[in-house]
């Protein structure tokens, strides 16, 4: 018999199961953010024929539901709309540092964070993404939001650093650097580890994290998989928007 699996193997499940149980649609075993939350489903460790029924009851007929895990197994019937195969990564020497500019993002900065992060497009982000928490951004002379970075998913002792990014006429400065590094260490100061997600094919952001001191877990991959059953209008646009980046690439 193996062992138990590693949270991280399949972070999505375990985090609506423990630290993002509010923030979670649940069917049986199966669970999902609430939509203007993430777009991301997650299923047991080995999901059994019912827990596929469950996801499916959850989305509807025709919905789509994206997986983000080690690896995404559906059974037959269920049409796979998009694959992006990810790195996943974790800080093992990253240089912690506070930094004094940084600011709490809060609800009276969502117009602003949303404007940033569709100019920039680091990932899936939703109206109430922020509940995820842990959100700071840098602001220019001018009082502008010119940077953010946040938390997304939280396991037991982990929590992933996302939506790390930096307006395009003030990239090359470092200002996603000291956000990340921000973020790492109020992280560690909670006593938590830090993980990320990159796709596989940008490679300039994981030279980044590397240089930044992370290092390479493992290969896991985001599946946009569309429930049998009757068309719904959202389904395909749903699978287009599947995005992981955890930050852009200019630092």
């Amino acid at each position: 018999m193996s062992g138990p699996r590693d949270p991280l193997d399949n972070p999505v499940w375990h985090a609506l199961g423990g630290a993002h149980a509010t923030l979670a649609e649940v069917s049986g075993r199966a669970r999902r953010y609430l939509p203007d939350v993430s777009i991301f489903a997650g299923l047991p460790d080995e999901p059994t024929p019912d827990d596929w029924a469950a996801l499916a009851l959850l989305v509807g007929a025709g919905g789509t539901a994206t997986l983000f895990r080690d690896a995404v197994r559906e059974p037959l019937g269920w049409e796979r709309i998009r694959t992006i195969p990810v790195r996943q990564m974790v800080a093992v020497r990253v240089v912690p540092s506070l930094d004094a500019d940084a600011v709490e993002m809060g609800g009276a900065d969502l117009e602003e964070v949303l404007d940033l992060v569709a100019a920039t497009r680091p990932g899936p982000f939703g109206a109430r993404t922020m509940e995820l928490g842990g959100y700071v951004g840098l602001r220019d002379g001018a009082g502008r939001l010119v940077a953010v970075a946040g938390h997304r998913m939280r396991l037991p002792g982990q929590v992933e650093i996302s939506a790390v990014c930096t307006a395009p006429e003030v990239r090359g400065q470092g200002l996603g650097t000291r956000l990340v590094r921000h973020v790492v260490a109020r992280a560690e100061e909670a006593g938590d580890g830090v993980f990320l997600h990159a796709s596989a094919d940008n490679v300039g952001a994981i030279r980044l994290y590397e240089a930044l001191g992370f290092a390479h877990r493992r290969a896991v991959e985001a599946v946009a998989l569309r429930v049998p059953g009757r068309d719904r209008s959202d389904a395909a646009a749903a699978g287009d928007e599947v995005a992981i980046d955890a930050c852009s690439a200019d630092g």
